[in-house]
């Protein structure tokens, strides 16, 4: 009986031993062959688009100096009427306008200055301009040396004092762009299919990248580049 259980266990046993040897192969051809099939191609569209700035920053920052703090004050309030004078007279609205607090520097209140400064007194102000009608506000800002010719001390070479333009309707454009980007990348998957003698299938997955907002060039800053690239990936059927 004890030769015959034991004949039976391995008999039992070898055939579950050649079950679980073929069931390892056919599970690993299967997934060879299904790797096989899923074959895939990695593509980018581009999207570009030309827009006008619809935002312009403008800041007016001059200087003044005297030898006395009264003289100063004096000096900074009348070139201040004087640009508002300015703006009112070139269209820029009033409610555009702000005019910052004026900054005082005392030249002799340094402890190690030598100098007996004839203008001892030195104030900046700056009157920011923030508007929607660019265009309006870049005509303006051009005939701002009618000012200098009245004794008024711009600071235009300043990192403060420069324009800043800005777009900030993405969201009017953004739908657009992103159809017209994963267009793009159709198309190229498509001209890869048929290189390569194969279908294009359906999209596998698919990343949209960020929204780069830039200058057109250095003397058109009020013209902004909007750039989209998508990554989509596609399955290629025989």
């Amino acid at each position: 009986m004890e030769k015959i259980s034991f004949k039976s266990a391995f008999v039992l046993g070898f055939f579950i031993f050649i079950g679980l040897t073929s069931l390892g192969y056919f599970l690993s051809t299967s997934f060879i062959k299904s790797k096989e099939l899923e074959r895939t191609v990695v593509v980018k569209g581009l999207s570009e688009k030309e827009v006008n700035a619809n935002i312009v920053l403008w800041p007016i920052r001059f200087s003044s100096t005297t030898e006395t703090l009264d003289e100063l004050s004096k000096k900074v309030e009348n070139d201040t009427d004087k640009i508002l004078e300015f703006l009112n007279k070139y269209g820029i609205k009033k409610e555009d306008i702000t005019v910052n607090s004026p900054s005082i520097v005392d030249k002799m209140a340094n402890e190690y200055s030598t100098k007996d400064y004839t203008l001892r007194y030195l104030a900046n102000r700056t009157i920011n301009v923030y508007s929607q009608d660019v265009e309006k506000v870049r005509e303006v800002s051009g005939k701002l040396f009618e000012l200098s010719q009245q004794g008024i001390l711009f600071r235009v070479d300043d990192w403060d004092s420069k324009i800043e333009y800005l777009y900030t309707k993405l969201n009017d454009i953004k739908p657009t762009m992103i159809e017209e980007a994963t267009a793009n990348a159709r198309e190229v998957a498509q001209k890869f299919a048929q290189d390569s003698k194969s279908k294009l299938g359906k999209i596998k997955k698919a990343t949209q990248g960020q929204f780069e907002i830039n200058s057109r060039d250095k003397n058109s800053e009020h013209i902004k580049k909007v750039r989209i690239v998508s990554t989509v990936e596609y399955y290629l059927n025989d």
